[in-house]
């Protein structure tokens, strides 16, 4: 019996001991992946932000917009106005057309479709131009142009595929004119005055929509 007794404290010994390495295994674990977590966390912030200035900056902000964001609001606005003076031009140009009605309603649904597609791939479009703008300055400019003419070939061929096939093709071509445009014009300024990865409402909205109100104006002054 007392021989049993010790070898049953010693396979309770050995399995305590066990469950201890285990126990101290997993702790240093999540110890090392905690230090992993904070080390990129410090990184990415000091990625973002160039000097503690900058970083104060960002914490003051009281409506913070994030490249993502910022992208998804400027290409729905890209989606709705330019391709509604577009149309509204057209209209006017063909007003004694029998069919206006059903042509307006398919122009409106298009002008939804374009503003839904713009505002969705800015999401993309915003994660892009966001390591882009990481870049120098040189290398970000060569390529933003076609970033944009990308950009307006997926919201306007996605809104032009209503009018047939040949209203993806011309919709696609016009949206690829207008995003190889505006796009390093609304990412110069937006990394201008953008703090880390974030860009003040109050500094986004002029921005936006005084490029998308050239754009416009251009379309109808055309």
């Amino acid at each position: 019996m007392e021989a049993q007794g010790k070898q049953t404290a010693t396979r309770q010994s050995n399995t305590f001991e066990f469950a201890n390495n285990v126990s101290g295994s997993n702790n240093t674990q999540a110890g090392l992946d905690a230090l992993l977590a904070a080390n990129l966390e410090i990184a990415r912030e000091q990625r973002l932000y160039r000097t503690e200035q900058e970083r104060f900056e960002a914490d003051l902000m009281k409506n913070p917009l994030s490249t993502e964001k910022a992208f998804a609001y400027f290409g729905a606005m890209l989606g709705l106005f330019p391709p509604f003076a577009l149309f509204s031009k057209f209209l006017f140009q063909s007003r004694n057309n029998p069919d206006e009605i059903g042509i307006i309603i398919l122009l409106l649904i298009v002008n939804a479709v374009c503003t839904f597609a713009g505002y969705f791939s800015g999401k993309f479009i915003g994660k892009i131009v966001s390591n882009l703008e990481q870049l120098s300055w040189n290398k970000m400019l060569f390529a933003l142009p076609f970033i944009g003419i990308l950009w307006g070939i997926l919201t306007g061929g996605t809104g032009g595929i209503f009018i047939f096939v040949i209203g993806a093709f011309f919709g696609a071509v016009i949206a690829a004119i207008v995003g190889g445009l505006a796009v390093p014009a609304f990412t110069i300024f937006h990394r201008l005055l953008k703090k880390g990865d974030l860009i003040e409402e109050k500094h986004f909205f002029p921005l936006a929509l005084g490029i998308t109100s050239v754009i416009t104006a251009f379309i109808l002054g055309f």
